[in-house]
């Protein structure tokens, strides 16, 4: 990782907005995980909304 980075993350951890490094990066993974989750969804309501869906009969059309 670059040192300003670095030093940027740190920071925050000092202030006490992140108790560690880790915690500062896994919540950074858990909220571009939670973007992706967000844009896929809206994704497939557009795909909904312009008649693009597939229509379940029973749980085994998910696979």
């Amino acid at each position: 990782m670059p040192a300003s980075l670095k030093k940027e993350v740190d920071s925050y951890v000092k202030e006490g907005q992140y108790s560690s490094v880790s915690e500062f990066f896994r919540d950074i993974l858990r909220t571009w995980k939670r973007n992706n989750l967000l844009s896929e969804l809206r994704a497939s309501q557009n795909d909904f909304e312009k008649g693009k869906y597939k229509v379940l009969k029973s749980f085994k059309d998910l696979r």
